[in-house]
């Protein structure tokens, strides 16, 4: 018979080849020695929990649990290894299940993994029974129980209890901060997560990396410059700037508080720079509109060797999208597709952005149709694209067929389908679609919903409603809104109303341009050109200066801008000659200039000349003259295309047999001539085969 000593010897020595077999993954070598076990009928609580947690470790929980039903008996440290090991596994009810039969004793331990069960299965019940029976016990205030119990609460959105929690812990750890700050930025309550921060500023030795990065990213939420900058100074007092986490996060924290100059600034000082950091300093540039500058870190990251992922793509493409600069969207495209980035959800929502805004809704639609997922991002972009490129009836079938395979639209779903009704003078479908279906769908109208009404009640020529809409949906203080009837009365001269709208804008926006414009060309409109020399001196008293007219096309790399009446563009004498001979063939088809959209007392021949030179038909000329026969021709405008052009950029289509986008400073113009075949078709038959339930709509 083996003395004590020789037994303890036996079996300290049998733990650790139990260790080194889990820790070398030797599964066979485990069951072996727990065999000589069995054969020896040797007990040892020790031994057997240490068998339960190398069986755990190596993925054999249900071999674990036989372990720990075999037991004589069991202690605290029993049960919490074989919860721990049901946790790792992701069998939580099974944990919970083991502590309501449980017949071993409960330590800080094993309450901690129940609660964090709880917390995994969203059991308020089960969590708060824990805790009291922890209180109860007097191990509510071990750390490892505070935390778990907190973050509990946080999961099960319990958050009045969790506060409770956390002011009554005598220290806060880093990740009972984290707790708290995610509990609340889950559920949106911003302002409760600053009053967390602020409270816990003067523990900041307490916070770790992550902590930095949590709160970060609150401020990032918030756009809280000054709170982001206390933050940024507690992590240079700790030299946590050099970390490429918190780095990468004071880089999005600047970059979505509008200060690019610091984000980039914290992005040069990190010694290590990964592509997170990368995606982040270009993503800052791209949030603030220095679209070049974020292309330009594209290709200084791949100099430096660093490979770009999916989301660095997307930030590329989307800076693409800003520029309207379909030839680079479509090289970064193939790049994508090249090192297998494709396929990627965001990606393919960029490229859909980047083609929608470039005026080529039909690449737009290719990637949609090509995509092997979509989200209700992919299908806002294609109605809103739809909607923008003036195709409204498309983008309504696109929303109605999204509504059949089941996916819940959202906010911006619904800007895009008002702006459809807007184009199509739907107006009884658009307040259905604002006061009930909004409603059905849980989505509160905004600001822009509205908008999209007050423009469609213009286009109806139903302005006095428009008026009412706006004063009685509170949004009086919309510069656009009121600029939107503003032009309205323009068109339909209602010049009574129009005056007292502009005077409305100017109280809102006293330098408003467009204002001022709109209220000069209502003016000449009307004849009334002592009203126009009175805006006009108001304009100059006030240093406000219309914005001139500029046109420019990309052709190749270049891009070649134009202005009203240009003199001064190398091929001008080239241009002026084509475009004389493209004048006279559109008047043989019926072409005549429509002289009211010149705003100017003077002479029917100068009126005329004043049109042929319009920024947006030079640019057109100039893309006639260097691009292949049948190719599209993408202009973009800063201002509102008029009538004449509108009318004039048809026929030569037709006479050229070329498509035509126009993209000015409201929507994208797809203008095609006679003849000329659209091809800009969503697949819904590809849509077919990955839809959903259909959704019932009460």
């Amino acid at each position: 018979m083996a003395s004590p000593g020789g037994a303890a010897l036996q079996r300290h020595a049998a733990v650790a080849v139990l260790r080194a077999a889990a820790a070398a993954g030797d599964l066979s070598r485990v069951k072996a020695l727990h065999a000589q076990i069995i054969r020896a009928a040797h007990f040892h609580v020790v031994l057997h929990n240490n068998l339960i947690s190398v069986y755990a470790k190596c993925g054999q929980v249900g071999l674990a649990r036989k372990v720990f039903d075999a037991m004589p008996f069991r202690n605290a440290v029993s049960g919490n290894l074989l919860m721990s090991g049901y946790s790792s596994s992701g069998r939580h009810k099974d944990s919970l299940a083991l502590l309501r039969e449980a017949d071993f004793g409960l330590n800080e331990y094993v309450l901690s993994a129940a609660v964090a069960a709880s917390a995994h299965v969203r059991s308020y019940e089960m969590g708060r029974q824990c805790h009291g029976y922890a209180v109860k016990a007097g191990l509510a205030g071990q750390p490892y129980v505070c935390n778990a119990v907190l973050h509990m609460y946080c999961q099960c959105a319990r958050m009045e209890d969790a506060v409770k929690v956390f002011e009554n812990m005598s220290g806060f750890d880093a990740f009972a901060v984290n707790s708290m700050i995610n509990g609340f930025l889950d559920r949106g309550q911003l302002d409760c997560s600053v009053r967390i921060v602020a409270g816990i500023m003067g523990e900041v030795e307490r916070w770790d990396d992550v902590s930095y990065v949590t709160v970060l990213g609150h401020c990032a939420s918030m756009k809280d410059l000054v709170l982001g900058g206390q933050v940024h100074a507690q992590a240079l007092k700790r030299r946590l700037e050099l970390n490429v986490f918190v780095g990468s996060a004071l880089v999005d924290m600047y970059g979505k508080c509008d200060r690019a100059n610091d984000a980039q600034g914290a992005f040069d000082v990190l010694p290590e720079k990964n592509v997170v950091s990368w995606t982040a300093v270009m993503t800052a540039y791209t949030q603030n509109e220095l679209y070049e500058d974020a292309l330009q870190l594209f290709l200084d990251m791949e100099t430096e060797g660093v490979k770009p992922n999916e989301f660095t793509y997307a930030v590329a493409l989307n800076s693409c999208a800003g520029l309207a600069a379909l030839r680079n969207g479509n090289a970064l495209g193939a790049c994508a597709l090249k090192t297998g980035h494709w396929d990627h959800l965001v990606v393919g929502n960029a490229l859909m952005n980047m083609y929608s805004k470039s005026g080529s809704i039909e690449d737009a639609c290719r990637v949609f149709n090509s995509m092997p997922l979509c989200d209700v991002v992919s299908w806002n972009l294609i109605i809103t694209g739809y909607a923008h490129h003036g195709l409204a009836r498309e983008a309504m079938e696109v929303f109605h067929y999204m509504l059949s395979v089941g996916e819940v639209p959202s906010y911006v779903t619904f800007i895009g389908v008002l702006s459809a009704c807007a184009q199509l003078g739907l107006v009884d479908e658009g307040f259905y679609y604002l006061n009930t279906m909004m409603k059905a769908f849980g989505v509160t109208p905004g600001k822009e919903h509205y908008t999209c009404m007050v423009g469609l009640l213009c286009r109806a020529g139903r302005l006095d409603e428009a008026e009412r809409f706006i004063v009685d949906n509170c949004i009086g203080t919309d510069a656009v809104a009121w600029r939107s009837l503003l032009s309205s009365c323009q068109i339909y001269k209602n010049y009574g109303l129009g005056h007292r709208v502009a005077e409305q804008i100017l109280q809102l926006k006293p330098n408003d341009i467009g204002t001022y414009v709109l209220l000069s060309n209502m003016y000449a409109k009307a004849n009334r050109w002592d009203g126009v020399v009175k805006v006009r001196k108001q304009m100059k008293e006030r240093g406000v200066r219309k914005e001139p007219g500029v046109s420019w096309i990309q052709v190749g790399t270049d891009v070649h801008v134009f202005t009203s009446e240009d003199k001064v563009h190398p091929q001008i004498d080239q241009i002026t000659i084509k475009l004389e001979e493209l004048i006279d063939q559109i008047k043989a088809i019926g072409y005549v200039p429509n002289f009211a959209v010149v705003l100017h007392d003077i002479e029917d021949e100068q009126k005329e000349e004043h049109l042929m030179y319009h920024s947006e038909k030079l640019a057109l000329v100039f893309g006639l003259i260097h691009t292949p026969t049948g190719e599209t021709i993408r202009i973009m405008k800063n201002l509102r295309i008029c009538d004449d052009c509108h009318v004039a950029i048809k026929l030569i289509s037709t006479v050229t047999s070329r498509k035509i986008v126009v993209r000015d400073a409201v929507r994208f113009h797809c203008i095609e001539g006679q003849g000329i075949q659209r091809i800009c078709r969503w697949n819904r038959d590809i849509k077919d085969r990955r839809s959903r339930n259909p959704l019932v709509i009460v």
